[in-house]
């Protein structure tokens, strides 16, 4: 069985960073949402990287469903003094939903089920 990953922007970055921790990873097969690309994109235009990889990686986004929006507003909402961002809560149902594992490093997620969770 091949395994899939939901990479959130923590996992992009990480990845590009060349961080030994997710070195495993550079070569799995992901999906990301297109808020999590954009949040990657403004990383690499505040650290001059390379800005094409936007265009390349857009083939790898997968739709927002109505639903992962409201599970993710139901989870941020039961968390909401770990101060959760919106876009990790999105990605983070989305993976649910598709049986995939959260690909991050963002400690607010570390213990939950259906999380790899990678420190750097």
């Amino acid at each position: 069985m091949i395994k899939i990953y939901f990479f959130d922007t923590y996992a992009l970055v990480e990845i590009y960073r060349a961080n030994k921790n997710y070195e495993k990873y550079k070569d799995s097969r992901f999906v990301t949402s297109y808020l999590n690309l954009i949040e990657f994109d403004y990383y690499l235009l505040k650290t001059k990287g390379d800005r094409n990889l936007f265009n390349r990686l857009k083939e790898f986004t997968v739709e927002v469903e109505d639903e992962d929006v409201k599970k993710a507003n139901e989870f941020k909402l039961e968390h909401k003094k770990k101060d959760l961002s919106f876009v990790d809560c999105i990605g983070y149902m989305i993976a649910k939903r598709a049986g995939i594992k959260f690909l991050t490093g963002d400690k607010h997620f570390e213990n939950r089920d259906n999380v790899e969770f990678v420190k750097s």
